[in-house]
């Protein structure tokens, strides 16, 4: 760089304006981040305001649902572990659907959200989408590896993360 420019093309020196690879580069995650957040929000209202979700036993219930998917499932034992508690189970989802999808919409803790994404949507691949033959026919996988970019770079712009780690940066 001896004649002051970049030739990667990717970024702007400083005091220019961002190009706009550089920005779209940046945001990119935005969109996934805006999916998911609402989707897991929608998903978790969706139980916590359906009637009979909770029950143990019925049309729709989260325990007639694990007990259709028992002997399809990956993990059995899992399957097992969420019918001792078919109401335990499904606020569980519930909570932690609409909590992740905060998380994740709202750019807070993104990361461990992102995580909490990718624990629920493994958990309902190995049980509830496990017996979808082909694989991809499932949608929990898809969501799963979804939630993996969020893992790995949390919300850098657009979140309340970055607004958290750009206070701090100035307190010091």
């Amino acid at each position: 760089m001896t004649h002051g420019y970049r030739t990667d093309g990717y970024g702007a020196l400083g005091g220019e304006r961002p190009g706009l690879r550089e920005s779209a580069t940046r945001h990119a995650l935005l969109p996934l981040r805006i999916f998911l957040g609402v989707t897991f929000i929608y998903a978790g209202i969706d139980k916590l305001t359906q009637s009979g979700f909770f029950s143990a036993t019925g049309s729709g219930s989260v325990g007639e649902m694990m007990r259709g998917v028992r002997d399809s499932s990956a993990i059995p034992a899992l399957v097992d572990l969420a019918l001792k508690n078919p109401a335990g189970f499904g606020y569980a989802i519930a909570i932690g659907e609409l909590a992740v999808g905060l998380g994740a919409l709202f750019g807070l803790l993104t990361r461990i959200a992102a995580l909490g994404g990718a624990l629920i949507s493994l958990s309902l691949w190995l049980t509830v989408s496990w017996q979808a033959t082909p694989y991809y026919y499932g949608n929990d996988l898809p969501y799963l590896m979804a939630w993996l970019p969020l893992v790995l770079a949390g919300a850098p712009t657009f979140s309340l993360d970055a607004v958290l780690a750009d206070r701090r940066r100035r307190m010091r």
